[in-house]
């Protein structure tokens, strides 16, 4: 028998006040069962209610199914997984109470919780800001002398300063501008248009006054995206476009240079940063010749093109284009939905849909398709690490019940939703889904080789600094399945419920 959370004889309120408290409590014992000098711990999230259960009974029976793990074949190392710092998320947090806004902050930065690793946050606003806004709004002055990152100071640099006191660790900051003021564009707007030449030297300015003024709040900022969806979003909210040429042209006669100049050359540069469909046309570019690429440390991808489709090809091809670089998604959500609040099942069921539910083209609507929330991340997330990709960043970390504050109404649906006025917050079963990678494949791990007799079952493994061995699998089959896990001489068998997710961690002793 396999001993699940939701057989627990506790009444239904206190068991909702344990899975809420998860993240900074400990529900379940952890599994310490000692095989051929092996230490093996699991833990599960399902649509039958386990919510990072610690799985402590195993099948006695030898299954038919197998899944060995090669620890000698690596892989690229990985930087982590994490949310993003938004002005809408920080705003609600600084509404509930100290007790809610704690418990929120730890369940994704403490090591009980999710202990995130790898964050994303803007420069000047963006969609999920309460108002546009940006740091300079004076034409004339090309030398930012009144540059000042003030908007930031009531939600976004509380947040992470408040994330900093909490993160054993630390995490990455990734920093990505929506747009450059309208001043700076051939549009003078907000939405879409081109950065004017004029203004090039002052842009790339902008980032090192932004970095450095971060700086001066105690907040290091490891990396920058040049330009978020540099091809736009059909002119809705902040957007700024480039051609994959003219971001090039930008970064290697602008953008670098003043980096290096400001002694701020170890930040990491990360290019085009939008949808996988386009990628190979873009690093292309990027790393067309030594002159381009110098100054590009890596790719960043959004996966918005698809609802399930990962596009393993594009992402080979793009790590072959520069196998020493960085290939960072950044940015991933349940788009275009209002958040479901308190039902659990909803993120298990089909029933979501996308931005192209409407609106792709007809050639691509087949990628676009209703969809279950929680295969869609962890697909995702598997399918990432299994073709190149070095971390993995979900969009915004808080939300309301309207799935805002949005200043677009551009609803959509974070992991932890909550309801300011009444202070509740609802942990959805997105939040333990990226708790299953963040929390146990740790910065500096390396993913490593396996094999799987049963195809059904999404696999990928990991290796992290301390020698301990994480695989995670997704079962979207509504049966429970069986496999005998093999390491070396180790072989253990075990079973993971139907529409489940599963975390397993081998600690050789």
């Amino acid at each position: 028998m396999i001993l699940k959370i939701n057989d627990i004889p506790f009444s239904q309120s206190k068991l909702l006040l344990m899975l809420l408290w998860f993240p900074v409590i400990t529900v379940s014992i952890v599994s310490c069962e000692q095989s051929n000098t092996m230490k093996i711990e699991v833990y599960e999230t399902s649509a039958a209610g386990n919510h990072l259960a610690s799985i402590t009974e195993f099948p006695k029976q030898n299954s038919e199914n197998k899944i060995s793990i090669h620890p000698e074949e690596t892989f690229q190392e990985i930087l982590g997984f994490g949310g993003s710092f938004t002005e809408a998320s920080g705003h609600l947090l600084n509404q509930l109470s100290t007790e809610n806004r704690t418990k929120i902050l730890e369940a994704y930065f403490s090591e009980k919780g999710a202990n995130y690793s790898l964050t994303r946050t803007h420069i000047n606003s963006c969609d999920f800001s309460l108002s546009q806004y940006a740091y300079s709004d004076d034409p004339t002055d090309f030398e930012l002398e009144k540059f000042s990152i003030e908007p930031d100071r009531d939600d976004i640099i509380p947040m992470i300063l408040e994330a900093k006191t909490i993160s054993p660790q630390g995490f990455k900051i990734i920093s990505s501008p929506w747009t450059a003021p309208p001043y700076m564009k051939d549009n003078n707007d907000w939405v879409g248009g081109k950065l004017l030449p004029e203004y090039y030297d002052t842009w790339a300015l902008y980032f090192a006054k932004y970095i450095h003024a971060f700086q001066k709040e105690g907040i290091d900022i490891w990396g920058i995206t040049v330009e978020n969806e540099p091809l736009g979003n059909s002119n809705n909210w902040e957007s700024m476009h480039y051609s994959a040429e003219e971001m090039t042209h930008f970064v290697k006669n602008h953008l670098g240079p003043k980096m290096e100049s400001e002694g701020l050359e170890d930040v990491k540069i990360l290019g085009y940063d939008q949808n996988r469909d386009h990628l190979k046309e873009w690093v292309d570019v990027m790393y067309a010749d030594e002159a381009s690429a110098k100054y590009f440390d890596g790719t960043a991808i959004h996966w918005y093109a698809s609802t399930f489709e990962v596009f393993p090809e594009a992402l080979q091809y793009a790590h072959q284009k520069a196998p020493n670089d960085y290939l960072i998604q950044t940015e991933a959500c349940i788009d275009a939905q209002v958040p479901v609040w308190q039902d659990d099942a909803w993120y298990w069921k089909k029933e979501a849909t996308d931005w192209g539910w409407t609106w792709a083209s007809e050639e691509n609507k087949h990628l676009h398709p209703k969809y279950v929330p929680v295969y869609r991340y962890a697909n995702d997330m598997i399918g990432c690490l299994n073709n190149w990709v070095n971390g993995w960043i979900d969009w915004n970390m808080v939300l309301d019940k309207q799935g805002g504050p949005n200043w677009f109404e551009n609803w959509c649906i974070a992991p932890v939703i909550v309801d300011p006025e009444n202070d509740e917050v609802y942990f959805t079963p997105l939040y333990y889904t990226m708790a299953h990678f963040s929390k146990f494949i740790r910065p500096g791990a390396k993913r490593i080789g396996w094999k799987s007799a049963d195809t059904s079952l999404q696999v990928t493994a990991a290796q992290n600094p301390d020698g301990s061995i994480v695989v995670i699998l997704l079962n979207q089959e509504n049966k429970a399945k069986n496999f005998n896990l093999q390491l070396d001489n180790f072989t253990k068998t075990i079973a993971i419920d139907g529409q489940a997710l599963q975390t397993i961690v081998l600690n050789p002793n």
